[in-house]
């Protein structure tokens, strides 16, 4: 294991670029995670932990042979940590290959969807419920952004996430033999309540903007979730735990 004390130090750099710089994690295949439950999780599902920085002191805890360990004071995993007061430990994880996927029962789609902490949780959700994918198209969060990562609670280890451009969607979709509904305030908008999403994908937007037309255009069906009159929309995260929920109750 290898001491470090200088915020000089390459690996110390390393850190804190996969923290800030989306492109910079996907030149590099790696992410950065945080916590000894997290890093447990990693392990036991089969994630390629390439390093692990200690703060103070190591864990104990037993780690692949290829794994590089580095351990620093606590001043100094903190400025290398972009979580606050983080108990540690921070890891690297090597991203994995995106193969093709096996037959798709369901899938929940999020367009535009820029929280990393709902991206998070929409993944960590899906697991929960066993939906097929979680598709992000457009200008989503960063899958591999440290507070999407955290919002996972883990599930970015099991639980199948797919990127990919709007102009494939449908195709794919097509190819797994699943319908795509919208969920959109739209005045052709069906109660969520007479659809079956069974065997289907629904798409979720932004709180803001909602999804595009482009996607709406390609959805066999818009949806809605019965709410009280005059209600604020819900949060993303939220909407998605719904549209899933009736997806597999």
């Amino acid at each position: 294991m290898e001491s470090i004390s200088s915020r000089k130090n390459a690996y110390i750099r390393h850190v804190r670029q996969l923290s800030a710089d989306g492109d910079y994690r996907r030149a590099q295949g790696e992410y950065l995670c945080d916590g000894m439950k997290t890093l447990r999780e990693a392990l036991h599902f089969g994630a390629r932990v390439t390093s692990v920085l200690w703060k103070e002191r190591a864990g104990e805890i037993e780690l692949p042979e290829e794994t590089k360990q580095y351990c620093v004071p606590g001043d100094l995993f903190d400025y290398a940590s972009p979580m606050s007061s983080s108990p540690g430990p921070l890891f690297t994880v090597a991203v994995r290959g995106c193969g093709k996927p096996g037959k798709l029962s369901n899938a929940i789609v999020l367009e535009g969807v820029q929280d990393p902490g709902n991206v998070g949780t929409v993944i960590r959700t899906a697991n929960a419920f066993g939906i097929g994918a979680v598709i992000l198209t457009g200008d989503c969060a960063d899958l591999y952004h440290p507070k999407t990562v955290r919002a996972t609670m883990g599930a970015i280890f099991r639980q199948p996430v797919l990127e990919m451009d709007l102009a494939f969607l449908a195709d794919f979709l097509k190819d797994h033999g699943l319908p795509l509904y919208a969920a959109a305030l739209d005045p052709q908008a069906v109660d969520l309540r007479e659809v079956s999403l069974r065997h289907a994908a629904v798409a979720v937007g932004s709180e803001g903007r909602g999804l595009s037309a482009a996607l709406i255009a390609i959805s066999e069906k818009t949806v809605i979730i019965p709410m009280q009159a005059d209600s604020e929309s819900l949060n993303a995260a939220v909407a998605a735990a719904v549209l899933m929920w009736e997806a597999v109750r």
